[in-house]
């Protein structure tokens, strides 16, 4: 039987090439990945329309999780965190309370998967890094306050074009330019840029953890369905060892 430690199920949004392979990257044997692509129209990956695009992503959930249900998940994961910026703290409560009502199985986001890693670490200040444009890093650094976390420095990634044409190596660099020496984590938001492969690398350098909305959402979907094993990529949060420590 495929998934014969547990079945996650992701909500992945249209034109998005880099869910799938990083969070292939990321699965310990026997975990099985199942992908639904959400409703958006427009141009994928741009910043124009960002925040249409994530309210018909939203208008849309309710149907595209019940055909992702129909593979039985242990889990449901929204694999795109802008949307949670647009639905607000509230909204998103309100949708994840919804999704588990109507489904019977836990459904998490990508952004609550950052808090509940943030947490995990014992982090409560952080530099926050992103591929957007101003008003959704403005959003984005709203909600993480509106959860408690002090937001110490933010930074965009310079001269986007399509978030999905970016590579790891401009997330380790955005990653440099972002961090400040008060932040206790560094959070690189977002999974359309690609981040796994550079996550190693800015902890070394960078001397602190580095979560990414990829590596939280894996993180958190493994210990929903009680898994825990550990990965050569994704950091401290997957690697099992922070500082030289275990955690």
């Amino acid at each position: 039987m495929m998934g014969w430690r547990g079945r996650i199920g992701f909500l992945v949004p249209p034109g998005n090439p880099t869910v799938e392979p990083e969070m292939a990257q990321l699965v310990p044997k026997g975990v099985s990945l199942h992908f639904t692509r959400m409703v958006a129209h427009g141009t994928t990956g741009a910043h124009a329309g960002q925040d249409e695009r994530n309210r018909t992503q939203i208008a849309h959930l309710a149907e595209n999780a019940a055909l992702l249900a129909m593979v039985k998940p242990d889990v449901i994961v929204m694999a795109h965190t802008a949307t949670s910026y647009t639905l607000g703290k509230e909204g998103e409560a309100e949708l994840v309370t919804r999704m588990e009502q109507a489904h019977g199985v836990p459904f998490i986001t990508a952004f609550g998967s950052v808090l509940a890693a943030l947490a995990h670490l014992g982090v409560t200040r952080i530099a926050y890094a992103t591929p957007y444009n101003e008003q959704t890093t403005l959003q984005g650094k709203a909600h993480l306050q509106a959860h408690g976390l002090d937001v110490v420095a933010h930074g965009i990634l310079p001269n986007v074009v399509n978030i999905y044409d970016e590579t790891p190596e401009r997330a380790y660099a955005l990653g440099r330019q972002v961090d400040h020496p008060d932040a206790q984590a560094l959070f690189l938001s977002g999974v359309g840029m690609p981040t796994v492969d550079a996550i190693n690398l800015l902890e070394r350098d960078l001397g602190k953890p580095v979560v990414s909305s990829a590596t939280a959402m894996m993180w958190n979907a493994l210990r929903k369905i009680g898994v825990r094993d550990t990965a050569a990529d994704g950091g401290s949060l997957l690697t099992g060892v922070a500082g030289g420590r275990r955690i």
